[in-house]
């Protein structure tokens, strides 16, 4: 199980080679949750915490060679993926509940979330909300909120 999901995440990242905007990333650069995995069942409110290695975290609006700021998808396809994902890659993420920026350089949030499932995916985004030359983004985890 874990060779199937070794090979899809190296097509998503193989698909996302020539996708997202012109700020280059590291090809080395990683983003992912530090205290939530996929499966996890948990009480609301659920901190998330987000880990990045390889590049460094910087506010929206600083233009620093292998900086970014975090952005959470949640409850929505993966980045690049269903009615707005196209968009999301060239243009920027927007700023709605299904894509929460953290401008301000924040590595963790608080969340009421409602009883149920949940999917979160961690964005890296420029100093302008664009996802990475080679978008930096993690694994999609579903959570289970009780």
């Amino acid at each position: 199980m874990k060779t199937f999901f070794a090979i899809a995440a190296l097509c998503l990242s193989a698909g996302f080679a020539h996708a997202g905007g012109e700020t280059p990333s590291n090809p080395d650069a990683k983003v992912y949750f530090v205290n939530l995995s996929d499966g996890d069942t948990v009480q609301s409110p659920v901190t998330v915490v987000f880990g990045l290695s390889g590049m460094g975290v910087a506010p929206a609006g600083t233009e620093k060679e292998n900086t970014g700021h975090h952005h959470l998808l949640l409850d929505r396809p993966p980045l690049g993926e269903g009615e707005d994902g196209a968009d999301e890659l060239a243009n920027g993420l927007p700023a709605d509940d299904n894509h929460i920026h953290f401008g301000g350089g924040q590595t963790e949030v608080t969340l009421d979330l409602p009883s149920g499932q949940h999917t979160l995916q961690l964005v890296l985004g420029d100093a302008g909300h664009v996802p990475h030359a080679t978008p930096i983004v993690s694994e999609v985890i579903t959570i289970t909120v009780e």
